[in-house]
């Protein structure tokens, strides 16, 4: 499903969500939220970026909505990372960490069955990182 945007949204949309607004619900100020949190990809200034962030954590905390309060506690714990996108200029691809995580998903799936989560662990320190096989005492044909 499209994200809904207000440049897409048709009029009949608008004159509902206006009606809306007039109530106090929890999942218009949801909403209201993650309408003003899109305006954070806009900044190219990882210094605004910061404080906008900063801002919209602060008041979501107070909305006490709890899941849009999980959503800022995620983004505070992950903000130096998130930051990382503006200090790159929106050059990093995701294509990269698409990659890891579809080798991630294959290396879990070749261990099922294992009864140890300590050897899934191992196997993917192997296939991430690239680890030296260790010498077999014996060579297959």
């Amino acid at each position: 499903m499209p994200v809904e945007t207000p440049e897409n949204r048709t009029e009949k949309q608008t004159l509902k969500l206006a009606e809306l607004l007039q109530y106090n619900l929890q999942s218009v100020r949801s909403y209201l939220l993650r309408e003003d949190f899109q305006r954070f990809w806009e900044y190219e200034s990882p210094t605004w970026a910061v404080k906008f962030l900063d801002q919209w954590c602060t008041r979501t905390m107070r909305s006490k909505i709890e899941p849009m309060k999980k959503v800022a506690t995620s983004l505070r714990e992950h903000r130096d990372l998130i930051l990382n996108w503006f200090r790159a200029k929106g050059t990093v691809s995701a294509g990269s960490v698409e990659g890891l995580n579809n080798k991630a998903k294959l290396t879990i799936r070749k261990a099922y069955g294992f009864r140890i989560y300590d050897t899934v662990e191992i196997a993917l320190y192997h296939t991430l990182g690239d680890l030296p096989e260790p010498n077999f005492t014996h060579e297959f044909c």
